[in-house]
């Protein structure tokens, strides 16, 4: 079949119509703490949903992840470190060029241990290995919300901020800096819920249990007699959870944590 100029450049541009509609309709994940663990699961369940991803670690993503064609950008960043979570704020943003964000997820955190892997508590440890796990734990999650405001607003987007069990109740594994720390993360979400309302904008906090991942080691079998379900999650399971507080499904919910957990938080 053949086209006259003028019906070549009107299939063009409805053509560039669709494109952009297509592109707009997409919707942005940022993901922190990407490269490993519920942070890696998490990416693939909003990328099966047709998610744009774009994500930060402190290592770069495996070679495998770079094939998924919806995780467009990741950039390596300490965000313990001021300086280097402003430069990625600032690098998102530019690659993002105006555009919303739909979702943030804080997922990037550390838990310190002795190299025999003893629990450091409060008389034990360095203090100043405290304040370095409250700058990624708790000081970072804030500072992202504060420096992504405007394009999560653009957005309606949602945040969640991922907290863990270990912050409502003492972990025989877990650091009093780390618990510590994500106990504050559960008040900040709360905090956070009620100033980002007006702009549009839901906090929420998940808490997970028992999740199988690299970080877990044969010492917490001895856990899941207190776990109801009588097992560990999988980071595929936290990650549904993370995709679905960030859908419209849950678009009345904030303020809310949820707990991840087989049951085990209930004792």
């Amino acid at each position: 079949m053949n086209f006259s100029g003028d019906q070549r450049l009107s299939s063009a541009a409805a053509g560039a119509a669709k494109t952009i509609e297509k592109d707009a309709a997409v919707k942005t994940l940022i993901l922190s703490g990407a490269s490993r663990g519920i942070g890696h699961a998490t990416v693939a369940r909003f990328s099966k949903e047709g998610w744009r991803i774009v994500t930060c670690s402190r290592e770069d993503v495996p070679d495998d992840c770079r094939r998924d064609p919806n995780w467009s950008h990741h950039v390596t960043a300490d965000l313990a470190d001021p300086q280097s979570l402003q430069a990625f704020v600032k690098e998102v943003k530019a690659f993002l060029d105006g555009g919303p964000i739909h979702a943030l997820v804080n997922n990037a955190a550390v838990s310190p241990k002795t190299d025999y892997k003893e629990r450091l508590g409060c008389l034990n440890g360095d203090i100043a290995g405290w304040r370095e796990v409250f700058e990624l734990n708790f000081f970072a999650p804030l500072a992202l919300a504060r420096g992504f405001a405007a394009p999560l607003r653009k957005g309606r987007g949602a945040i969640v901020n991922i907290t863990s069990i270990a912050g409502h109740a003492i972990h025989p594994f877990a650091g009093s800096a780390y618990s510590t720390s994500k106990a504050a993360l559960s008040a900040l979400t709360r905090e956070m819920a009620v100033e980002f309302a007006p702009i549009g904008v839901r906090v929420n906090a998940l808490a997970p249990g028992e999740i199988e991942t690299a970080m877990i080691g044969p010492e917490y079998e001895a856990l899941i007699p207190r776990i109801p379900m009588q097992r560990m999650g999988t980071p595929a399971e936290v990650a549904g959870a993370v995709f679905q507080l960030c859908s419209s499904d849950f678009s009345y919910v904030t303020g809310t944590e949820v707990f991840v957990t087989g049951g085990q938080h209930l004792f």
